[in-house]
């Protein structure tokens, strides 16, 4: 058994990469999510095995997600995957590889991989996959047990949707909703502005800004404020 039961629902994750720099840039990434928490890295199979295993075992920390890296130095992602299930593992796992080899992702969905997310790509990107899987584990931890119809189509469908992006960590989605309600407006308000209509701080709505900018969701424009001082301007994609 390898899922957590953990109290505040943060997904705990374990990053398989034999590369340390991409392994880095992973972790790096998970810790600007909200909800999301590495308890481990692993650098091939073997220690992906002995990680789970751990991490499963009395005291250990529980595991929920495993980002997994298809080319690993001693194995295939996919050998690993069956490696996994037939040691009783039910983690989830997500691919991140540059392999584009349509029956590798084929195989990858039947071994239950629940997304594939194909090197490179942005944190708006990253943000999107993460943040779908967790409304998709939330959508069915509603039924406690037991699921509607209703509650099984929600889950599949936010997997294959691109949902709002996970919320980085300290921003609280109230004040999100407020920032996002001034650039529905339209136009290319400045922070300063942002801050005016939302009754926020300055710092606070550049805060927003700059999140709804890397993850896509809002666009960064130069613009000119008082002489010789340069701004941005943010539009509502």
């Amino acid at each position: 058994m390898t899922r957590a039961s953990s109290s505040d629902d943060r997904v705990r994750v374990l990053v398989v990469e034999d590369e340390p720099l991409t392994a880095e840039a992973h972790v790096a990434y998970l810790e600007r999510l909200e909800g999301f928490e590495v308890v481990g890295r692993a650098r091939d199979g073997r220690e992906t095995l002995d990680a789970v295993r751990a991490a499963g075992a009395p005291g250990g920390t529980g595991l929920d997600l495993v980002l997994l890296d298809m080319n690993l130095p001693d194995t295939h992602g996919l050998q690993l995957c069956r490696a996994l299930r037939a040691a009783g593992s039910t983690v989830d796992v997500i691919a991140i590889t540059a392999v584009r080899d349509a029956s590798v992702v084929r195989t990858a969905v039947s071994l239950g991989i629940v997304q594939y997310l194909i090197k490179p790509f942005t944190f708006a990107t990253f943000a999107e996959r993460l943040g779908a899987y967790r409304a998709f584990r939330e959508s069915l931890a509603a039924g406690q047990g037991q699921v509607t119809q209703s509650d099984v189509d929600l889950g599949l469908a936010s997997l294959r949707q691109a949902p709002t992006p996970a919320l980085a960590k300290g921003l609280a989605p109230a004040t999100l909703d407020q920032v996002v309600a001034v650039l529905r407006r339209g136009g290319s308000p400045s922070a300063g502005e942002v801050a005016d209509a939302a009754g926020v701080s300055r710092v606070t709505a550049r805060r927003y800004l700059e999140h709804l900018a890397d993850t896509g969701a809002a666009t960064r424009e130069p613009r000119y404020g008082s002489p010789g001082r340069p701004e941005h301007g943010y539009r509502w994609n």
